[in-house]
């Protein structure tokens, strides 16, 4: 039988009739109005911006309505430092690495990457989570809820995250965010996540477990005053340019220069050979 027509209805909602932001005003000129004359952010005419502020103080201000102080700002542009390059052995760059030696076009390198960044092993869900645990816990004793964790479920070998954030890399603990924490805390910026997250791993080192930089920009994230919601996509913006650079600097070399599995490295789990 010949399926019945389904019954068309109207959606009861009315759309705005344009778009409304309160980040960015544009004035716009008076012989066309769709180009900008002038363009303001906050408030702020983002060329007096370029003229008198940093690249850092404008980030700020974009994604929080106003400018930081300079305890904030130096607590941000230490992890835009800090952040700028996850290293070759980071899937998100490896991703971008394979992508550069098989020859995609340049425009596509950085968004193949920021893609695996977003996931959840290391990437930008990871610091959303981290964010989350984070704020939960930041009035419970570090070291009652390191203990409850490791009570829970005992670490395994490998890559093993006890919270989102904190856990082991390679089998043992990662030392670059260890110290990446350490000066981070030390800024007069730092305030109650990184304090609490620096306890907290303290009674995960005995285990062979610490800081990861998922952990770490979560933190900072926290302690600047940022929405969960925003770590994800803000771990990717500080961590671009890395991923960037290593995709381009493999652009022009042979398919050869990226290491390639041979046969014998390849293992099939038992349930799979099924």
């Amino acid at each position: 039988m010949p399926s019945q027509p389904h019954e068309v209805r109207k959606r009861n909602v009315r759309f705005t009739n344009r778009t409304v932001t309160r980040i960015w005003e544009e004035v716009p000129v008076e012989k066309n109005q769709f180009l900008a004359g002038q363009c303001r952010c906050h408030g702020y005419d983002i060329l007096e911006l370029a003229q008198k502020r940093s690249f850092v103080d404008v980030l700020f201000l974009l994604f929080q309505g106003e400018l930081p102080s300079a305890e904030q700002a130096n607590l941000l542009e230490i992890l835009l430092i800090t952040m700028i390059n996850l290293g070759p052995r980071h899937p998100a760059t490896r991703a971008a690495m394979n992508a550069g030696v098989g020859k995609t076009h340049g425009g596509h390198l950085l968004p193949i990457g920021l893609s695996i960044l977003s996931g959840a092993h290391l990437g930008g869900e990871e610091v959303t989570e981290a964010m989350l645990f984070l704020r939960k816990n930041r009035g419970n004793s570090p070291g009652h809820i390191a203990t409850e964790l490791l009570q829970r479920e005992k670490p395994k070998k490998g890559d093993w995250h006890i919270a989102h954030g904190f856990g082991s890399r390679f089998g043992a603990i990662d030392p670059m965010p260890q110290q990446i924490a350490e000066l981070l805390g030390n800024s007069p910026g730092s305030r109650d996540h990184l304090q609490w997250g620096s306890e907290f791993v303290n009674s995960l080192l005995p285990h062979s477990m610490g800081w990861l930089s998922t952990g770490v920009a979560a933190a900072v994230f926290c302690d600047l005053g940022f929405h969960p919601r925003a770590g994800a996509g803000l771990y990717q913006l500080l961590s671009a340019p890395g991923i960037l650079a290593h995709g381009l600097e493999l652009a022009n070399k042979p398919i050869v220069a990226m290491p390639f599995l041979q046969e014998e490295q390849y293992v099939i789990a038992a349930d799979a050979k099924k």
